[in-house]
């Protein structure tokens, strides 16, 4: 294999190649509903951190991002949005709560956006091998971060002013996606170890 296809297999192809699948589409779409039960999941559940809790709800969305590759993350966060937009409680809050499309309208309708294209920006750079360092799959993380809160708090900044907006969307969660960047630092590049001792 070369270096050049190397860089650009992702962790959902390494694990299930499309290659050889004799149902392609019923493959993405079985990766898109696991990624979207993720995360739902991860946006109900809420880690007490201070200064407020936090969901692992952006670590997912990354996370799918660098394991699905630009086209499949990007399609599952769009798949991701539709349920939310049609009424299934997919979105933060409680468990009966979260859904309706008024969340694409309202305050958090930029970060959501900006989970789309996240996904789609760490999706490529892991396509290119940044997940398999510490120090680049930090990095990719890092961007994609960037990419979320720059479309939140443009969206949310025009309907609350730029000062508010950062105040409460922004400095709150810093320590929080600092240590999912960490984690996923981590995780990532051990991932990849791992299947390289399995296929040995």
């Amino acid at each position: 294999m070369s270096s050049a296809s190397t860089a650009s297999l992702t962790l959902a192809n390494a694990l299930w190649p499309a290659r050889g699948t004799s149902l392609p589409a019923l493959r993405a779409a079985a990766l898109m509903v696991l990624g979207t039960v993720a995360l739902w999941l991860s946006a109900k559940i809420q880690v007490p951190l201070w200064p407020v809790p936090v969901t692992m709800q952006t670590f997912v969305v990354l996370t799918l991002g660098i394991a699905y590759g630009w086209r499949l993350a990007g399609a599952t966060m769009l798949l991701y949005l539709i349920e939310g937009a049609v009424g299934l409680p997919v979105f933060a809050g409680t468990w009966d709560e979260g859904g309706g499309y008024t969340h694409l309208v309202g305050p958090t309708a930029g970060y959501l956006i900006g989970f789309v294209v996240a996904a789609a920006v760490v999706g490529r750079l892991a396509e290119r091998g940044w997940d398999r360092s510490p120090v680049s799959a930090a990095a990719a993380m890092v961007i994609g971060n960037l990419v979320i809160y720059g479309l939140g708090l443009a969206w949310l900044g025009a309907q609350i002013g730029y000062g508010p907006a950062i105040q409460h969307g922004l400095l709150p969660f810093l320590v929080g996606d600092a240590l999912k960047v960490g984690l996923g630092a981590a995780l990532l590049p051990l991932a990849w170890k791992a299947l390289g001792r399995r296929r040995g």
